[in-house]
């Protein structure tokens, strides 16, 4: 089984929880967007798209998947 793992990529991006730095309001983000990404509640930016891992603006709360 263990060859077989080694075979089938694991896919590096994931899903993190940003916590907004002005605010305090919590928003889910992915790790590899393509797009700015913006607080729902005060429109700070969280994420920068830089053609591969996103640049987090916020504080990182938990990474999920």
């Amino acid at each position: 089984m263990s060859e077989w793992e080694n075979l089938i990529p694991r896919p590096t991006s994931k899903f993190l929880k940003v916590r907004c730095l002005s605010c305090e309001s919590e928003q889910i983000v992915f790790s590899n967007t393509s797009h700015e990404v913006k607080c729902r509640t005060c429109g700070e930016v969280l994420a920068e798209p830089t053609g591969g891992k996103a640049k987090i603006k916020g504080s990182v709360i938990a990474v999920l998947g």
